[in-house]
């Protein structure tokens, strides 16, 4: 199915049947989820196969579990979300009523990657769903077994007339951004959402992009330094830090390389159960460690499974410049908390601010001295997995947000109603001119 034919079945779909009613929407919901956990295993096999090595605990959890609560969550507050939205009436248009409401856009377009392939595809379905929308789904090339059931999830859970699934390379990709999409959302690299955005600026399509971009991870003289390189090497061990959000670069303030350094080999946090995704991922953060001297913390496994590793690299050299990941987590001194922030905002705004042993006083200096999607302290990654909380980034990183109730704002529009009753004060206004409204006028000014 090319992307013509899936918006031209959906369109068709869409003038036929009208709306989502919200039961209908909860209850699409509901069969995702139960469809995903009947196909977990299934899953978790062919992202094992596209890799060449993927844990399956961490497809069960950060793929099939992450998008069941997703789906849950919104399913038990969509009426809420939906609810129209009383708004004043100032007093010359009294008895006049006027609320908003939310409304589908209508046809959602989804452009996933690789590696969170379920995850990042249908969280983004469950929120366009939730929101009363259908939804074409484009998943990557890169993993074709895992798009393959994918398209079977969504034909099985929502059925013809509410999903499709294109399949396809990058000739198919570049057609899908260039449709006439009520709305597009892409995840994936910043330079291919520039053209992403570029083909949907075309036809005016409204975008949500998920970028990437290096997360910085500032360890505070506050820190235990133990506890900060046990978290920090928890969040880049999962996918082997083929992650969006992992901590690409530790900013240490207050403590010497050496003794972070020690504190990573004393982890017990080594070999992420996961490989390298593919042999052209491998090549690529070859090419980005070449020239630096890499501590690993411990041999590497079979296959593309690769052991984590800490480097220190120049100002200049790759790895200290593009985003990393993958298992290697580049390490820099810096004097205080000002030259923290200031390395900070040298660069492209991050998806997220990592912060250990920070004060409330220093936490408040990174938040209003820097920008980022999500500021968080103590711990990495898992707060993607809050089904509640707006996910996103900006600048770079990416615009709009995702997840929950933000999702469900995201694929909707916000319509204005208004209900007019025969008599208002503002009628006095109307042509040919009461004599008093001139006298009102004044007044009214004369009270602003």
């Amino acid at each position: 199915m090319t992307p013509g034919q899936a918006l031209g079945r959906l369109r068709a779909a869409e003038a036929r049947d009208g709306r989502l009613a919200l039961d209908r929407r909860r209850d699409l919901l509901d069969r995702l989820a139960q469809t995903l956990l009947l196909r977990a295993e299934d899953l978790a096999a062919a992202l094992d196969a596209d890799y060449g090595g993927r844990s399956r605990l961490e497809t069960l959890l950060a793929d099939v579990l992450c998008t069941v609560d997703a789906a849950r969550y919104s399913r038990r507050h969509l009426k809420a979300w939906a609810r129209p939205r009383r708004v004043a009436v100032p007093y010359p248009f009294w008895p006049a009523r006027a609320w908003e409401e939310p409304v589908p856009k209508g046809i959602v377009g989804i452009m996933a990657p690789w590696n969170y392939p379920v995850q990042l595809a249908l969280i983004p379905v469950v929120d366009a769903i939730a929101a009363g929308n259908r939804v074409a789904v484009k998943p990557s090339e890169a993993v074709p077994r895992t798009a393959a059931l994918i398209a079977e999830v969504l034909e099985a859970a929502l059925g013809p007339d509410i999903a499709a699934t294109v399949l396809g390379g990058p000739d198919v990709a570049a057609d899908f951004a260039a449709q006439r999409w009520d709305h597009l959302m892409f995840t994936g690299g910043t330079e291919t959402g520039r053209k992403v955005a570029e083909a949907a600026a075309r036809n005016l399509v409204p975008v949500t992009l998920e970028l990437g971009g290096k997360c910085p991870a500032l360890v505070l003289p506050g820190a235990d330094l133990a506890a900060a390189a046990r978290d920090i090497l928890a969040g880049k061990a999962v996918n082997a830090g083929q992650t969006c959000i992992a901590p690409d670069t530790v900013l240490l303030v207050g403590h010497r390389p050496e003794d972070f350094l020690q504190a990573c080999r004393a982890s017990g946090i080594a070999l992420p159960e996961s490989g390298i995704a593919s042999p052209a991922q491998a090549a690529r953060l070859d090419r980005l460690v070449g020239g630096v001297t890499l501590q690993k913390l411990g041999p590497d496994g079979p296959g593309r499974q690769r052991a984590l590793a800490i480097a220190f690299p120049e100002p200049g050299q790759a790895l200290a410049e593009e985003e990393i990941f993958g298992p290697v987590l580049a390490v820099l001194s810096v004097p205080d908390l000002a030259s923290a922030c200031a390395w900070i905002r040298a660069r492209p705004v991050p998806l997220a601010i990592y912060l250990f042993g920070a004060t409330r006083a220093e936490q408040a200096a990174v938040a209003s001295g820097t920008r980022s999607g999500a500021l968080v302290a103590g711990r990495a990654v898992e707060y993607a997995a809050f089904p509640a909380l707006g996910f996103g980034g900006a600048g770079e990183s990416g615009q709009g947000r995702y997840h929950g109730k933000s999702g469900f704002f995201s694929f909707s529009d916000t319509r204005s109603q208004v209900r007019h009753w025969r008599w208002s004060l503002s009628r006095l206004f109307d042509l040919p001119r009461k004599r008093l409204a001139p006298r009102l006028i004044a007044r009214l000014v004369r009270v602003r």
